[in-house]
Parts: C-alpha cells; structure tokens; sequence
C-alpha cells in the first residue's frame, strides 16, 4: 500500500529483501539470557542484543537498506539526513560502505563522542542550532548544494524494513514466544518489529515501551490521534522524538498495547542488564525491561523477547 513517496506499510517480502539486502554488512546480533534476571520476574526473557549491532544499534540495519536501495542515479549525489545520535553514525558508514559522500546536519550541541563517530566514518558534517526548525532548514540547503538523497531516520519504508529485520531473526531463532517488546521513540524499530511479527508469528503480542517522561506514543496510541512530543525530559534520550504520519498507522494496526516506565525504573533495569548480563546496553535499551520489573504487564511463566535497541552510552556519564 502506497502512501508516498518511500512511504508505504512494508510488506512481508519488503522485509526478506531487506533483509537479504544487508545481511552481508551487519552483524547477526546474538540472543541471550539471563536466569537471574529471568528468576526475577518469573517469565523467560530473549534479548535480542542489537546492542552489539555495527555503530553499536539497530539504526545500521535500516540504514544499510535504504542506502542500498537507491538506483545509482539515486546514490550519485550521495545521502543526507539530521540527526543528532545513531541514526547519523549509521547512515555515514553505509554511505562508505556503498562508496558514496554522506552529508550529516547535527546541532551545535550534540555530544562529542557521537561527532567524531560521524566523523570517523567519513561524513560531511554541517553544525546547526540545536531545533527541529534549524536542522530542516540547514538540512534543505545542504540537499540544494549537493543534491544529495535525503533518508529519514524513520518516516521512509525502506528504514523500517531494515529495522524488522532484527525481529525477523529473532522469530526465527526463538519459537513461540508469547510477548515481543521493543522501545519506542519515532517508532521505526517498533513499527518494523511489529510488522515482522504481525507476518511470522502472528500469535505473537506485541507490547511497546516509553519514558512515563517522554510519553508521546503511549497517549497518541490511547487517544486514536497523534500526539507530539514537547520538550521531553528522560535519560533514555533516543526515545525522544515523535511518531511519524507512517510508523503511527503501522504502530495503531499492529501494535497490542504501549506501557511506561520511570526514570528510577530504567536506571534500574540499565543497571541490572549491566551487572547480570555484562552487556552495555544505554538507557533506551533497557526501557521494556524496566517496564517488565515495574510490573507494567505481567511475564509470569512466558517467554518474552526484547530488543536491546542500543549500546552507545557516555561512560563519563553513567546515569547511577
């Protein structure tokens, strides 16, 4: 179904062509457990460790797919996008691995780690005020100088087919699972994962988690209507953005239901990930694991997979 432009609801085969698009370029993320944290909340829980993922989050995944999807007329001019986080990072490595320029708008005030990341990866960066008005604007100018391809972090199909694959792998890897969670911010991984799940598993629940700070999509969700996001203040700061026109419509047919947890709650569950898994996961990673230890719906003897979303995280500000 056709909305516009590259935007339309994927279908099931979008997903394996995306998937067999990237699968030379990324990792096949491992699924891990953990029996102490599984002993604590009484269900059997499957972290899909994305994590792990090349530039260190599932972003490179849908990524990849858009940049290879483009004809080479498309690539020609090379791509470009804002961002401020992993989305930048990983469009600038498929652009490198495509052999094509990327051209990043990032606000003035974006960590540094993450710069010299885009940086390193080859990209042209453009500095801007730190506002959304700011980043478009800056981001027009630079797609009129280069004539570079513009990718959205979310609101483009081919970026959410490459997101599903992540749940794609893990359905294939784990049967029967009960529940799917995934964290939502734009809602890109989740409207992917819901579709993948939709497609393969569809016995499958799928449950959403956000910041009770950043509660956007769980009240658009509620409400039938989408609601946007202002000025959200919550640790797990890629989850900050809103829902798009397409990941909503995705996210309001395939989704079952979106919960909250504090920010006490995903320090918590960011902490417990760290010390019983050693895996370092960032705050928005450990958001549906610190719903489940809120009791925010209840694993009681299910077998619940979890898409750890990402792993970059200032060590010099850790939230504990």
């Amino acid at each position: 179904m056709y909305i516009k432009d590259n935007r339309w609801v994927p279908t099931l085969d979008d997903i394996k062509e995306a998937h067999h698009r990237v699968i030379p370029w990324i990792n096949r993320t491992p699924i891990m457990t953990s029996m102490s944290i599984d002993s604590m909340v009484g269900g059997n829980l499957f972290f899909k460790c994305e994590n792990l993922q090349k530039v260190g989050a599932f972003k490179f995944r849908g990524a990849t797919n858009a940049v290879l999807s483009l004809s080479d007329e498309q690539a020609l001019n090379g791509v470009a996008t804002h961002s401020s986080g992993n989305h930048a990072q990983a469009l600038a490595l498929a652009a490198r691995n495509r052999g094509i320029p990327a051209y990043i708008v990032i606000p003035g005030n974006a960590p540094k780690v993450k710069v010299d990341a885009v940086k390193g990866y080859g990209a042209e960066i453009t500095f801007c005020e730190p506002t959304l008005d700011a980043r478009e604007t800056t981001l027009e100018k630079v797609i009129e100088r280069t004539g570079a391809e513009f990718i959205h972090p979310y609101n483009d199909s081919r970026i959410i087919s490459g997101q599903a694959t992540a749940a794609l792998e893990l359905i294939d890897n784990i049967k029967d699972m009960d529940i799917i969670m995934a964290p939502v911010g734009g809602g890109g991984l989740l409207s992917g994962t819901s579709l993948s799940t939709k497609y393969l598993s569809p016995g499958t629940m799928i449950i959403a988690a956000e910041p009770e700070n950043a509660d956007d999509a769980f009240r658009s969700f509620r409400s039938g209507k989408l609601i946007p996001s202002e000025d959200p203040d919550t640790i797990a700061d890629g989850l900050k953005t809103s829902l798009s026109d397409l990941t909503f419509n995705i996210i309001r047919e395939n989704v079952d239901d979106i919960v909250t947890v504090s920010e006490d709650g995903i320090r918590i569950a960011m902490r417990t990930i760290w010390e019983r898994m050693k895996l370092i996961v960032e705050p928005s990673s450990a958001v549906p694991l610190g719903a489940i230890m809120e009791r925010k719906l209840d694993v009681k003897g299910k077998r619940v997979g979890i898409i750890l979303s990402g792993g970059n995280v200032d060590l010099d500000r850790l939230p504990w």
